[in-house]
């Protein structure tokens, strides 16, 4: 099989709560995490474009839900990040009405959950779990900052903080820096997109299957109540 790539990317839009996401497509991969782990640089990262998804200076500064479409055919979508201290209580409040609408309205079709590889998982980053697990969204756990510990380390602490985040002992580590992971997260974006496109394609196939037994019952009660009149 070829292997997958990504070879277009480009920003759709920005969503706000209460504002209407973009047409949907087969697949939706969200990526959250805390506000300083490295979104934006995973997802600019992974489309080798250093200024597609911007970084900002000031954590928690993005409150939006952002569309990036992917070769065409897929949306990544970065969610604002979470944990940051100086957010007001009305704040807090605003992020988690934006984020639980996101993930409970049955759009992804799989989330990446950041977390820092270096430091235990926040209250914040199982929360968060709490809530994909509640949404019945599959996931995948990304330790991000993995060209901060030494090489021989990565996956035992990667797999570590998957463990205490309350999931499979199983998380891919991360750098963008480095590049550490990139080719595992792109193999495992190939396989959510093939396996969403087939359940999208077997989805078609059984409307048009529905409809044809509609219409074929249609057609002979139609035929039946010819024959009455007569």
């Amino acid at each position: 099989m070829k292997q997958f790539a990504i070879n277009q990317a480009s920003f759709v839009t920005s969503v706000g709560q209460g504002q209407q996401y973009p047409a949907p497509l087969a697949c939706e991969i969200a990526v959250v995490g805390r506000s300083n782990v490295g979104k934006s640089s995973l997802i600019n990262c992974l489309t080798n474009n250093q200024k597609l998804a911007k970084t900002s200076q000031t954590p928690g500064k993005t409150r939006l839900v952002n569309y990036f479409l992917m070769n065409n055919a897929f949306y990544l979508v970065d969610l604002p990040g979470y944990g940051f201290a100086k957010r007001s209580k009305s704040e807090q409040t605003e992020w988690g009405d934006l984020v639980g609408s996101y993930v409970s309205s049955g759009r992804p079709k799989h989330l990446f959950l950041l977390i820092d590889i270096r430091h235990e998982p926040s209250a914040e980053d199982r929360e968060m779990f709490q809530w994909t697990l509640h949404a019945g969204v599959p996931f995948t756990i990304v330790a991000t900052k993995a060209d901060k510990i030494s090489k021989s380390q990565r996956v035992i602490a990667a797999n570590k903080a998957a463990k205490l985040l309350g999931a499979p002992a199983f998380a891919i580590p991360f750098s963008a820096e480095e590049k550490i992971g990139k080719d595992a997260l792109i193999e495992r974006i190939g396989q959510i997109f093939v396996d969403a496109e087939a359940q999208a394609q077997r989805a078609q196939e059984q409307e048009l299957l529905f409809a044809s037994a509609e219409l074929a019952f249609a057609k002979a009660e139609s035929n039946e109540n010819v024959e009455t009149v007569e």
